[in-house]
């Protein structure tokens, strides 16, 4: 089965060159060898033309909020990619840059010589930027293929305002898509010529990243010129950590997950986010072992009515489908945002009913009120509050339930809602392994309303904006070990605001 079209959008006007060396697979945010349509595509069209395939996975240091956190882990990321691809028909090619700039020009002298390049479409960051930027400066077609999720995101021709909502849509537009699924290994019985080596004066230019480079050690990374201050996160990248994360999840955490989701003390989250943001792992693989594991088929979807419910569409159990409410619905929901407003992350982006209820507030007054530093550094009067920030600058994640509590506290500490919205993206985005992703700016931008409804009593500072506080927090959940976990041995201050 061919790459469904709905799934490829072409980038330029340039036909397929029959002369070239190579077809190139510029990997760019669907990082893995596995389930990845943009992969599969690159395939089908080598044997097209019936020439090699060079997969090209590059790590820039320019980009903001480069750290060693961030850095690590993609290199990681390369290093099991490039074992992946080692016995394969296809030849790996990974750069790292040394410099900010010196990996201009790379991209443009490889596709000189490729007959097609194919990458990856995803809706955020500096990546369509770069994509917008790029194309039109290659003379070769270049194709951008969606592998984010399992609804194709140009399936959906509007921007849907709730959960509800979405969910109604893809009740009724999913099963189809179902039905076309990435090939799990893109190589299986596939035969492709051999790269015989590449090209000797780009690889003089931009020599490939070496085995130590790709092994990230802090001396490796000390080399760079990336921000040292934010350290390596307590969990690996690649596929290979991906696949043991989605094993442990299955054997260990998702019998517990419809109960203790919620619970910040119970470690029985997902913990998927990172790998899917850097696609170390796609959402169909994910997909399909809960399918596997819950005896389901894709026939039992054909004849559900579109309700919009959480729970019984699927025909699965309630942990199943309360998991794939938040793999499907939330996740896919944030794309559906993303790739439709360039503005996805600015604060005219929420809804007429939130800006307006926080401009009717906006003087109120803050007491306290917070600068960014002093909430970077954990140094609130809330010690709940202040451990779920230690946890996100110490681990590289933090607890779902306590990210909404995180944002909504921002909210109420900040001079203004605007300035609260900068700092949660400067923080999210500067210590979150999963951050710039579309999904996190939907966590993010929820906390000011973004997905949500309007609520009562109107309050200070929120007006209807939903209200989350501390207090609340630890009399719905136990939260003394997560404390004891993440807070300072000294505390000063209230407990719970």
């Amino acid at each position: 089965m061919n790459v469904p079209e709905i799934r490829i959008r072409p980038l330029n006007e340039c036909p397929i060159r029959g002369d070239g060396e190579y077809v190139l697979y510029w990997m760019v945010a669907h990082r893995r060898t596995r389930s990845n349509f943009s992969l599969q595509r690159a395939v089908e069209l080598s044997q097209a033309v019936k020439k090699p395939l060079l997969v090209f996975e590059a790590l820039r240091c320019g980009y903001e909020w480069a750290s060693d956190r961030l850095h690590r882990f993609v290199l990681q990321g390369m290093a099991a990619n490039q074992e992946s691809l080692k016995n394969s028909p296809a030849s790996y090619y990974g750069y790292v840059e040394p410099e900010p700039g010196q990996g201009t020009g790379l991209l443009e002298a490889l596709a000189a010589k490729a007959c097609a390049v194919i990458t990856d479409d995803f809706p955020c960051f500096f990546i369509p930027r770069m994509l917008q930027h790029v194309a039109p400066r290659l003379s070769v077609t270049l194709e951008a293929v969606d592998s984010n999720g399992l609804l194709p995101m140009r399936a959906a021709s509007q921007i849907y305002p709730t959960a509800y909502a979405f969910r109604r849509f893809l009740h009724k537009e999913l099963p189809g898509h179902l039905l076309q699924t990435p090939h799990a290994n893109p190589f299986a019985r596939v035969k492709l010529p051999e790269l015989k080596r590449l090209p000797p004066e780009i690889c003089a230019h931009w020599p490939m990243a070496s085995a130590t480079m790709l092994q990230a050690t802090p001396e490796v990374l000390a080399t760079l010129p990336i921000d040292h201050s934010v350290g390596p996160a307590v969990f690996d990248g690649g596929t290979n950590a991906a696949k043991k994360t989605l094993n442990r999840f299955l054997e260990k955490r998702f019998d517990r997950y419809f109960e203790e989701r919620n619970l910040p003390e119970e470690d029985v989250t997902s913990g998927f986010s990172p790998y899917l943001h850097f696609g170390h792992i796609g959402a169909h693989e994910i997909f399909d072992r809960i399918a596997h594991r819950e005896h389901w088929s894709v026939e039992k979807v054909f004849d559900q009515k579109a309700t919009g419910k959480r729970a019984g569409w699927w025909g699965m159990s309630e942990t199943a489908e309360a998991f794939l409410d938040q793999l499907i619905t939330w996740r896919e929901l944030g794309y559906n945002m993303c790739w439709q407003r360039d503005d996805y992350d600015q604060y005219e982006s929420l809804p007429d009913w939130a800006q307006t209820t926080l401009a009717k507030h906006a003087r109120d007054p803050r007491d306290p009120c917070y600068t960014r530093e002093e909430f970077e550094q954990a140094t609130t009067h809330d010690e709940l509050w202040n451990a779920a920030q230690r946890q996100l600058v110490t681990e590289g994640r933090m607890h779902n339930y306590m990210r909404m509590l995180w944002g909504k506290k921002i909210l109420q500490w900040s001079a203004s809602p605007q300035e609260a919205l900068q700092t949660m993206i400067h923080l999210n985005n500067k210590y979150a392994v999963d951050g710039r992703n579309p999904n996190s700016y939907s966590g993010i931008f929820w906390c000011l309303g973004r997905y949500d409804r309007a609520w009562g009593p109107e309050r200070p500072i929120f007006g209807k904006i939903r209200y989350m506080c501390s207090k609340n927090t630890a009399r719905k959940f136990s939260v003394k070990g997560y404390l004891e976990r993440f807070s300072r041995e000294s505390r000063q201050g209230q407990l719970f605001d």
